[in-house]
C-alpha cells in the first residue's frame, strides 16, 4: 500500500516537470529557428495646403476716401436795393429748385421808376443847356475873332460850355443808375440750383444787403476726400499742379452710398487737390466733382450725403498679386518647389490693400506660392499642393 502511495506521488510530481521542459525546449526551438525582423521607418504623410501658381501682371491702383457732398456754389440771395416785397416766387422754399435766370423775388418798384423818370427829365434839361452853351461858345468865337468880345468873354463862355457838358454827363450816369436800380427791383436765379433755406415774404421789407434766402448751384457737386500722405504715391496727380487738372489727368472716381433702400453709384473725377495738408489730420484733401447727367443717374448725389469713393490711381506693371494669408513674418511667403517642399522666401512689398498683397520683387513668373496658414513650417517640409479652379493669379 505505501509503495503505491509513492509511486503515485512521484508520478504526480514528474508530470509538470515534464511539461514545464516541453514547453521550455519548444520555446529554445522557436528562438532558434525564428527569422529576425529589420526596424523600417514609416513614410511620412504631407500635409495638404492650398497652392498658387502666380504670374506678373500690370494692376492699377485704387485709393480709397470717404467724405461729405456738398454744393460746388453756395451763395446768399441778397437785394441791392430796399423796398416792400410784392411777389415771391412758389420756387423760393427749402427745397425749391430754379433755373438760371429765373425770376424769385419782386420789390415795390414805383420809387425807382420816379427816379429813371426824374433822372430823363434831368437829361432832357442838361441837353437843352449843352446845347445853349455850345452854341454861345460857337458865337464868342466868331465875335472874339472880329475883335468884337475880349478875351475873357471868350474864355467865360469855354468854361459855361464845359460846365454844361459836365452836367450832362452827370446826368446820364444818374439816369443809368436809376435804370439798374430799377432792374435790381427784380432778383433773378444767378445759376440753376436749390432753396437751402429762406427768410422772406410778401409784404416784407428788405434792406439793401439783407439776406433773403440761401441758395446753392445743383449742375455739379463736390466732395472732399481726405488722403493720406502715404496713399498719394498711388495717385496719378502731379504733386506740383496749382488749380484744376487737366481732363486727361484727372482720375476717375466711383462714389457709392446707401441711398433711399438702395446701394447707389455715382461717377466723377478728381479736379484738384487742396494747397494746404490739415493740421490736424494730417491728411491732404482731394476734391471730386459729380456733374450731372454724366452718367446714368440724371441728378447728382444729394448734398450732405456720406460716400465711400475708390479712386483710380497709376498702372504698375510687373505685380505679383497675392491673397494677404499668404503673407508670413510680414516680409516672406512660402515657395513650393518641384518636390513639393516648402521654402522661405523673402519678397518686397509695394502695397498691402485690403486682403491683397501687391509684391515686385522675390517672386518669379510660374513659382507656387503656399496660401495655406500653417501653425509650424520647417524649410523642406513635405506638403500635398491642392490647387483651386483657377490657377493663375
Amino acid at each position: 500500500m505505501k509503495k503505491q502511495q509513492a509511486a503515485y506521488m512521484k508520478a504526480k510530481t514528474m508530470v509538470p516537470i515534464s511539461i514545464l521542459a516541453i514547453a521550455l525546449l519548444g520555446a529554445v526551438t522557436l528562438l532558434a529557428t525564428s527569422q529576425r525582423l529589420q526596424p523600417t521607418q514609416p513614410d511620412p504623410i504631407p500635409t495638404v495646403v492650398r497652392a498658387l501658381t502666380v504670374h506678373p501682371k500690370t494692376v492699377g491702383m485704387m485709393v480709397h476716401a470717404q467724405g461729405t457732398v456738398s454744393p460746388r456754389t453756395e451763395t446768399n440771395l441778397v437785394p441791392e436795393v430796399s423796398g416792400t416785397v410784392v411777389w415771391v416766387s412758389p420756387s423760393l422754399v427749402s427745397g425749391g429748385y430754379f433755373e438760371y435766370k429765373d425770376l424769385l423775388l419782386k420789390v415795390d418798384n414805383r420809387d425807382y421808376q420816379n427816379l429813371v423818370e426824374r433822372a430823363e427829365a434831368s437829361i432832357s434839361r442838361a441837353e437843352a443847356e449843352d446845347q445853349l452853351a455850345q452854341f454861345n461858345l460857337t458865337r464868342s468865337i466868331e465875335l472874339e475873332a472880329q475883335k468884337l468880345i475880349s478875351q475873357a468873354d471868350l474864355e467865360s463862355a469855354v468854361r459855361s460850355a464845359n460846365v454844361a457838358e459836365a452836367v450832362l454827363q452827370d446826368a446820364r450816369v444818374i439816369l443809368e443808375q436809376a435804370k439798374r436800380d430799377l432792374e435790381r427791383t427784380e432778383i433773378h436765379a444767378p445759376f440753376t440750383g436749390l432753396v437751402r433755406s429762406e427768410r422772406v415774404d410778401t409784404g416784407q421789407f428788405v434792406s439793401r444787403g439783407e439776406s433773403v434766402a440761401s441758395i446753392y448751384g445743383s449742375d455739379y457737386v463736390e466732395v472732399r476726400l481726405p488722403i493720406a500722405d502715404s496713399q498719394l504715391a498711388y495717385l496719378n496727380v502731379p504733386l506740383t499742379q496749382r488749380g484744376e487738372l487737366k481732363e486727361i489727368d484727372a482720375p476717375m472716381t466711383t462714389l457709392s452710398a446707401n441711398f433711399a433702400g438702395m446701394e447707389q453709384e455715382w461717377f466723377g473725377r478728381i479736379v484738384r487737390t487742396e494747397a494746404e495738408i490739415d493740421a490736424m489730420s494730417r491728411m491732404v484733401h482731394a476734391v471730386a466733382r459729380i456733374r450731372a447727367g454724366e452718367d446714368d443717374n440724371n441728378m447728382p448725389p444729394p448734398v450732405g450725403l456720406f460716400v465711400q469713393a475708390d479712386i483710380e490711381g497709376r498702372l504698375v506693371d510687373n505685380v505679383f498679386v497675392l491673397p494677404r494669408s499668404a503673407l508670413r513674418n510680414d516680409s516672406q511667403v512660402l515657395i513650393i518647389d518641384a518636390d513639393n517642399r516648402l521654402q522661405y522666401r523673402t519678397i518686397e512689398i509695394l502695397r498691402i490693400y485690403r486682403d491683397e498683397v501687391y509684391i515686385t520683387n522675390g517672386l518669379n513668373g510660374g513659382e507656387v506660392v503656399c496660401l495655406t496658414p500653417l501653425q509650424t513650417v520647417v524649410n523642406g517640409m513635405l506638403v500635398s499642393p491642392v490647387y483651386p479652379d483657377t490657377t493663375e493669379n
